[in-house]
């Protein structure tokens, strides 16, 4: 049975279902940062997905930027899938900005997080789940 990590629970909040897994939005507000969880029971890895899966995943990762490419306009998207701190494979796309406060390093490695206001944080799922329509 799939299950959500604790650490996926408690630092990101729901959006919907895209077809390859679970669709969350890192608590930190400072980026445009959306989190794909596959639904797929102990996956720990890319290659260990089953092709079609695999695809499944790609297109929603490709529908996600895009969307983030419409609702933000940033310079550059990241996508990762790195897991050394969350052994669930889980897939980070953010969009990111020339004039963000960490450009060019990775988002998680500078500074101090910052919490949603809940306007703020409901305003971001409702684009968010609009433009990809889930």
């Amino acid at each position: 049975m799939f299950t959500l990590h604790p650490t996926l629970c408690s630092e990101s909040f729901p959006v919907g279902d895209m077809a390859s897994g679970k669709l969350l939005l890192s608590a930190d507000a400072r980026y445009p940062w959306f989190i794909l969880v596959p639904a797929i029971p102990d996956l720990r890895d890319l290659h260990d997905m089953e092709r079609v899966d695999q695809i499944r995943a790609l297109d929603d990762i490709t529908a996600l930027s895009r969307a983030l490419t419409t609702l933000y306009t940033p310079d550059k998207i990241n996508v990762a899938a790195l897991g050394n701190m969350v052994p669930q494979l889980h897939i980070h796309v953010i969009a990111r900005f020339t004039h963000d406060d960490a450009w060019p390093r990775p988002v998680w490695v500078y500074g101090q997080g910052r919490s949603y206001e809940e306007t703020e944080r409901e305003q971001s799922i409702a684009n968010m789940k609009q433009a990809l329509k889930i």
